[in-house]
C-alpha cells in the first residue's frame, strides 16, 4: 500500500501479544507546523474486533429499522420486495420444502407378491396416483386455511367478509376429500395392493358437484384479491409467505386453483386405471360408468363456471351513454376471450369477446373496484371484418418517425372494423406477443362462423314456420302438415323431416320474386 494513494491508512504492529493501532498523515500535511494540529491520542486494543471499519455499523442500523418496519409490516419507504434483506445477507437461502413423487413400488416391497404382471403392477400404480393425489390436496387446502386464511383474519390485513370471498367454499371440500382418501385406504390390503376402486368411485364422484360453488366464485375471487395486494401490508404478507419454505414457491392463488385443477384431473387419472384393468376385471364397468359421471360434472361445473365469468364482466361494464347497451351483452352467457391490448396510439384497451358481440373497454377504478368502461359502442361480431395486419403495417403514434423508433412498437397488429349506414369503426390492436395475436384471431374468426351460424338458423327457423298455401295465404306449418296428410288419404308417420323444410325453404328463396307474385294473383 503506497502513502500518497491514500492520505489515512493503518499500520499495524504486534508487540506484547497486543496490536498498536498507529494513524499516519498524508505527506501533504507533513510540512505543517506539527504544533498547530491536535493529535488523538493512540488507542490499545486488544481484540480484532476493534479493527473492523465503521461501514460495518450501517448493517446493524438497518437490521434494526428492518426488524421494526416488519413488525408494522412496512412503510410506504420500503426497499423492493424483491431485493435481498440486509439481515440475510449472510445468511444461507431457506430450503424450499418440495414435495417429492411417491411411486407405489417404492413404497411397497413389490417383491412380496410374485404373481404380479406388468400390467397390473402399473394398474397399482395408477390406483396408488390417485390415492396419493388425495392426500396432497388435503395437505395443500389445509396449509391454505393455516397458514394463509387464519393469520390475514388474526392480524386484521384483510376482513372476514373478503377472505370468505377469497377463499369460498374452500372447507367444504377437505372433509369431501378425506372421505375418499378414507375409502381407498380401507380397501387397500396388507401388502399395498388394492382389488377393487371401481364400486367406491361410483359411489363417490356425484359429491363433486359441491365444487360448482367454488369453481364458479373464482372470477371474482382472483378479482379481489388481485385488488387486495395493492395494499402494502398484504403484499407483504404473500411475499414473506411466497419466501417461506412451506409454500415450495407457490403463491396464494396456487394453492387456491389446485382444487380445480384437480377436479378437471379425474377423468385422465380414471382413464389411467382403466387402461390398465383387465377385460374380465369386475372394475372395468364400474370405472367406465365413473368416467361417465365425472365427464359428466365437469362439462356441468365447465357451463357454469363460464356463465358466471360472463355474468361477472357484464356487471362491471360502464356504459357512458345509454345508446352503448347492446340486447347482444345482455344475452351473452360465455365470454370467448378477454385481456388487454393496445390501439395504434398506445392506449391500453380491455377487450371483450362475447358469443356475438366485441366490446372495447378501458379498465377503470370505480368505487374501489375494477370496472370497464365502454370506449367504443358494441360491435356485432356478424358484421366484424377482421384483418391480420404485417409487421411494420401500422404507424404508431399517428407519425412515421414515430413507426420506425421502435420496432417492438409496429409488431403483432391486428384490425377490427365495422360499418352500418353512417356508424363505422375501425380499431388497430396490438396484442403482447405473436402467439396472443394468433389466440385473438383464432377465436374472433371462430366467433365470426359460430354468429354467422346462428343468424342463418334464426332466418330459416322464422322462415319454415310460415309456409304459403296453394291460395296464397300464410298458414302454419301444423296446418300444412295436416292437409297433406288429409288429402293423401295413407298412413305416414307425424314427425316431419327438417332437411325437407330447409330444401322448401332454399327452392323458395330461389324462386324469382316477380314470378311469385304472379303466381299468387293467378291463384287468387
Amino acid at each position: 500500500m503506497v502513502a500518497k494513494d491514500y492520505p489515512f491508512y493503518l499500520t499495524v504492529k504486534r508487540a506484547n501479544c497486543a496490536l498498536d493501532v498507529q494513524t499516519v498523515t498524508s505527506p501533504a500535511k507533513e510540512t505543517e507546523d506539527p504544533s498547530t494540529k491536535r493529535v488523538k491520542p493512540l488507542s490499545r486494543v486488544t481484540s480484532l474486533a476493534s479493527l473492523i471499519p465503521p461501514v460495518r455499523a450501517t448493517p446493524l442500523k438497518r437490521f434494526g429499522q428492518t426488524l421494526q418496519r416488519s413488525i408494522s409490516f412496512r412503510s410506504d419507504t420500503r426497499p423492493d420486495l424483491f431485493s435481498p434483506r440486509p439481515w440475510s445477507r449472510n445468511m444461507p437461502p431457506a430450503n424450499t420444502k418440495r414435495r417429492d413423487s411417491k411411486l407405489w413400488s417404492e413404497t411397497f416391497d413389490v417383491c412380496v407378491n410374485p404373481m404380479l404382471t406388468s400390467k397390473e403392477i402399473k394398474r397399482q400404480e395408477a390406483i396408488f396416483e390417485l390415492s396419493q393425489g388425495e392426500e396432497d390436496l388435503i395437505e395443500d387446502l389445509k396449509l391454505a386455511k393455516k397458514a394463509y386464511h387464519d393469520p390475514m383474519l388474526k392480524l386484521s390485513i384483510m376482513t372476514e367478509q373478503e377472505l370468505n370471498q377469497i377463499f369460498g367454499t374452500l372447507d367444504s371440500l377437505i372433509p369431501l376429500h378425506e372421505d375418499l382418501l378414507r375409502r381407498l385406504q380401507e380397501v387397500r390390503k396388507p401388502d399395498g395392493s388394492t382389488e377393487h376402486v371401481g364400486h367406491i368411485l361410483v359411489g363417490w364422484l356425484p359429491c363433486l358437484n359441491s365444487y360448482d360453488s367454488y369453481c364458479s366464485n373464482q372470477v371474482a375471487a382472483k378479482a379481489l384479491l388481485d385488488h387486495k395486494k395493492q395494499d402494502h401490508r398484504v403484499q407483504d404478507f404473500l411475499q414473506r409467505c411466497l419466501e417461506s419454505p412451506f409454500s415450495r414457491k407457490l403463491d396464494l392463488w396456487n394453492f387456491l386453483d389446485i382444487p380445480r385443477s384437480r377436479l378437471v384431473k379425474y377423468p385422465l387419472l380414471l382413464r389411467e386405471i382403466l387402461r390398465h384393468t383387465p377385460n374380465d376385471h369386475p372394475d372395468q364397468q364400474h370405472l367406465e360408468e365413473a368416467i361417465n359421471i365425472v365427464q359428466g360434472i365437469v362439462a356441468e361445473i365447465n357451463i357454469k363456471t363460464g356463465e358466471s365469468e360472463c355474468q361477472y364482466y357484464k356487471e362491471r361494464l360502464i356504459y357512458l351513454e345509454e345508446g352503448q347497451r347492446d340486447s347482444l351483452i345482455d344475452d351473452s352467457r360465455v365470454v370467448c376471450c378477454h385481456g388487454e391490448l393496445k390501439n395504434n396510439r398506445g392506449v391500453k384497451l380491455h377487450v371483450f369477446l362475447f358469443e356475438e358481440v366485441l366490446v372495447i373497454t378501458r379498465a377503470i377504478t370505480h368505487n374501489e373496484q375494477l370496472c370497464y368502461q365502454l370506449y367504443r359502442q358494441p360491435i356485432p361480431v356478424r358484421d366484424l371484418v377482421l384483418e391480420d395486419l404485417q409487421d411494420g403495417e401500422v404507424r404508431v403514434g399517428g407519425s412515421i418517425r414515430g413507426a420506425f423508433s421502435n420496432n417492438e412498437r409496429i409488431k403483432n397488429f391486428f384490425r377490427v372494423s365495422f360499418k352500418n349506414g353512417s356508424q363505422s369503426q375501425s380499431h388497430s390492436l396490438q396484442a403482447n406477443d405473436s402467439f396472443n395475436k394468433q389466440q385473438w384471431l383464432n377465436c374472433i374468426r371462430q366467433a365470426k362462423e359460430k354468429a354467422t351460424c346462428a343468424a342463418k338458423a334464426r332466418v330459416l327457423n322464422s322462415e319454415a314456420h310460415f309456409l304459403l298455401s296453394p291460395n296464397g295465404s300464410r298458414v302454419s306449418q301444423g296446418e300444412t302438415t295436416l292437409e297433406q296428410m288429409d288429402q293423401s288419404g295413407s298412413e305416414s308417420d307425424c314427425s316431419m323431416d327438417t332437411s325437407e323444410i330447409n330444401i322448401d325453404c332454399e327452392r323458395m328463396e330461389q324462386t324469382n320474386s316477380c314470378e311469385s307474385e304472379k303466381q299468387i294473383e293467378t291463384d287468387v
